[in-house]
């Protein structure tokens, strides 16, 4: 029993460690990732355009239940004038960034860690390296910063889109006066400490998840059975990760 643990904890010693020269690579390899544009711009396509639809209907549709139960729970106070500021700050700080990260994950983290991992399984890597192409150079690290770049993109149309949703309840179906609904997200929502600490989320979320989704298809084993687990896992772990950093990330602002 004290075998299996401590081999357990070994090769879980060892995963992390090899997590974290991954992650140490992609790092130092950004400068040389964004002297080549044009992949960067396929991938931020391929993530941020596929992903676009998904992101927009969601924001909408949680703009909508935003709009009604923010209604219905300031009516109660005599506030359903500040309509407009819950939905805003709701979004902007909290929903928009966690629910497009969890929507990212399972949209585009998966298609990640499913490319990685077949061409891994169709020993493409290997032939790279054989021609002395490195695959963390070639297709890693731009699929990595493409990620980071996208996230913030697709959390602020999730904000905008939820916006829109909760007026369109809010004022056109309600009845809750326009002028009050915007005059007050305007002048409670502050550039800095409510939109800059969501796009920060936003940023600190794209890399988790997009390195976790290159992290799982590079390092699974290179048969059918070890890409659908390794793609499971990317969702699992990526959520996991996106949940727990949104509680220290919100702790950190509010201390601040």
């Amino acid at each position: 029993m004290l075998a299996s643990i401590g081999g357990g904890v070994r090769g879980w010693l060892g995963g992390l460690g090899a997590g974290a020269r991954l992650f140490h690579t992609l790092l130092r390899l950004g400068p040389a990732a964004f002297r080549r544009g044009r992949l960067i711009g396929e991938q931020i396509h391929f993530l941020g355009n596929h992903s676009l639809a998904i992101i927009t209907v969601s924001g909408l549709f949680v703009g909508f239940v935003l709009g009604l139960q923010g209604y219905y729970t300031l009516q109660r106070y005599g506030a359903a004038d500040s309509l407009g500021l819950l939905v805003a700050l709701s979004l902007v700080r909290e929903l928009g960034p966690v629910i497009t990260a969890l929507l990212f994950a399972g949209r585009a983290g998966t298609s990640l860690t499913a490319e990685i991992g077949l061409m891994k399984a169709g020993e493409q890597l290997a032939a790279m390296e054989m021609m002395a192409v490195d695959p963390v150079r070639r297709v890693l690290a731009p699929r990595f910063w493409a990620g980071v770049i996208a996230m913030p993109v697709l959390a602020a149309v999730f904000s905008a889109v939820g916006i829109f949703g909760g007026w369109l309840v809010g004022v056109v179906m309600i009845g809750v006066d326009a002028g009050a609904f915007w005059s007050q997200m305007q002048s409670g929502v502050d550039v800095f400490s409510d939109v800059g600490n969501g796009v920060i989320k936003s940023l600190v979320f794209g890399l988790t998840v997009t390195f976790v989704a290159l992290l799982q298809g590079y390092a699974c084993q290179p048969t059918p059975e070890g890409v659908s687990r390794a793609t499971t896992r990317t969702v699992v772990v990526a959520s996991l990760a996106v949940l727990a950093l949104d509680f220290i990330l919100t702790a950190m602002m509010f201390s601040l």
